[in-house]
């Protein structure tokens, strides 16, 4: 199961850049390289899409069969350190913001550039195990980077979480790669993975709310989730507040989950009908601690055995819903690369 839901989430990034996207203005020096590989992603993921008519597995499915994309997908690695759009980087205003915000992080602004700006985008996701990816600038990786985003939520019935997917190899069939979300569960979660050719090898809980006293899991709330990705370190934050850190070589604990009952959590002044509402959420977070705890025991058997250490990919925007409806808004995001 979790070998078809990482590949899925990739293969739809590139389904959704090549149908949906504007084409970034590159530079011209650059466009000869990129206009080929472009053209053979869309020719061929495109007209998969149109075949399958829609739904994401079908997609996904589709495009499975399309064994030409992994090879143009490869090559894009070589591009790395020249592709981003320098038009929207042209002032010194725009820019600013982001190098006043890296100190939060540990990170000094003279030590790498800002690679892109996002604009705003949504992850809509609709049913059983759905899975998401978005990026305006694919052809731009990340080896260490610091990526940041604000997240709003809107979840109906949905086990999920909004986040980030990187140093992804980009292969369609047996993916090597990192996700890294934000999981609206009571009273919030982290969730880190990574998968060796497909197989879950490696996965880690983070609970923000323990050092971050403004987090909020509740449905609507926004939350700033900021990763700082330096060789083997992976540094978590929430809204400015460093909450944990992932070294991607030490063999995963086994993972646990918050003990506490519902009054513990109950916030002051609670309606009946916030209550039912809060009590609804808690049933769901016992189904999610369960599952959790069954993937960190795969994962760890498969750690020993796969060593999943990457240290450059494609990168982006990611989602993942079990069940129901989850929409992840992304806004204020921005990308440096860490190139000390």
């Amino acid at each position: 199961m979790m070998r078809n839901k990482t590949y899925i989430l990739f293969l739809m990034l590139l389904v959704w850049l090549t149908a949906c996207s504007p084409a970034p203005a590159y530079d011209a020096a650059l466009l000869e390289t990129l206009t080929p590989m472009s053209d053979a992603v869309r020719q061929t993921l495109t007209a998969r899409a149109l075949e399958a008519a829609g739904g994401g597995n079908q997609i996904a499915t589709a495009a499975f069969q399309a064994t030409e994309t992994a090879m143009v997908i490869h090559h894009t690695q070589t591009a790395r350190a020249d592709l981003y759009e320098p038009a929207r980087l042209a002032t010194a205003t725009a820019v600013a913001p982001m190098l006043a915000e890296l100190p939060r992080y540990e990170v000094n602004p003279n030590e790498g550039r800002v690679a892109w700006l996002h604009a705003p985008v949504s992850i809509a996701l609709n049913g059983y195990e759905q899975n998401g990816f978005a990026n305006d600038y694919p052809l731009v990786t990340g080896a260490d980077f610091v990526i940041v985003t604000d997240i709003t939520w809107d979840s109906k019935n949905s086990l999920g979480g909004c986040g980030f997917l990187f140093r992804s190899d980009g292969n369609p069939d047996k993916p090597s790669q990192y996700v890294l979300l934000v999981e609206r569960t009571v009273p919030g979660r982290i969730s880190f993975a990574a998968t060796y050719e497909g197989e879950l090898s490696n996965y880690r809980m983070l609970y923000p709310a323990d050092s971050d006293q403004t987090f909020n899991w509740t449905n609507l709330a926004t939350n700033r989730l900021a990763m700082v990705v330096k060789g083997d370190l992976i540094d978590v934050y929430t809204n400015g507040t460093h909450v944990g850190q992932i070294d991607i070589k030490v063999e995963p604990p086994p993972v646990t989950t918050p003990k506490f009952s519902t009054n513990e959590q109950l916030p002051i002044g609670i309606t009946e009908e916030e209550r039912k509402v809060y009590e609804q959420e808690f049933e769901k977070n016992k189904l999610v601690a369960q599952e959790a705890i069954a993937k960190g025991l795969q994962a760890a058997e498969n750690f020993k055995r796969y060593k999943p250490f990457y240290y450059d990919g494609l990168l982006g925007f990611a989602s993942g819903s079990d069940t129901g409806s989850l929409t992840c808004t992304f806004d204020n995001s921005w990308l440096f690369l860490i190139e000390d």
